[in-house]
């Protein structure tokens, strides 16, 4: 058992190793992410830490998708790291390993093109992806449409949130026959649509 039931604390020596491997490599890009991400906030009316999204991804992943692997659950952690920090791929790769860090890659946006053309190239890009590429750009599309949805960047036209949703669909329709329950996901919160 994992658990002492008098102390109600883990007990290390009867953690499977494996299992005590991936909550640590779990808890290091929880804490990587905040650390990188700690003076930045959301668009949203409230600012809300940035934090916050990467954390999404991972609950939409383990929650609604079942998906236990530590290494898509850490990447949804750092997806956006190199995007929208400081990090490098060798920083990630060096902390991470390189799986990580090539899945973090892979979603990465090249964020000096112009945003049309990102936004092509993400579509472009998306089916050619690896599978756990696809899992972490498929929680990022359902966090983001749900956070448009309840809670828009502050400024957003309705059109614009419309295009938003709709390039969304685009991206997901490109990685259809990933994960049958959070592509369902993503088309429940699609629906949602303003």
């Amino acid at each position: 058992m994992w658990q002492d039931a008098e102390t109600n604390t883990l007990d290390a020596k009867t953690i499977p190793q494996a299992a005590a491997d991936a909550a640590d490599l779990i808890l290091r890009a929880v804490a990587f992410a905040a650390h990188k991400h700690r003076d930045q906030r959301r668009k949203d009316k409230d600012a809300s830490p940035y934090i916050n999204h990467p954390i999404a991804l991972a609950k939409v992943l383990w929650q609604e998708g079942g998906v236990r692997d530590a290494q898509v659950i850490a990447a949804a952690l750092l997806h956006d790291t190199l995007e929208d920090t400081e990090t490098s791929w060798q920083e990630l790769r060096g902390d991470f390993g390189e799986e990580i860090a090539d899945v973090v890659l892979e979603v990465t946006d090249t964020k000096w093109i112009r945003k049309e053309v990102r936004k092509r190239l993400q579509v472009a890009r998306a089916a050619r992806s690896s599978d756990k590429a696809k899992l972490v750009k498929l929680a990022d599309k359902i966090c983001n449409v749900r956070d448009i949805a309840a809670h828009p960047p502050a400024g957003w036209a309705l059109e614009r949130k419309r295009q938003y949703f709709d390039w969304a669909k685009e991206v997901v329709d490109q990685i259809r026959g990933t994960h049958a329950e959070l592509e369902q996901r993503f088309d429940e919160v699609y629906a949602l649509k303003p």
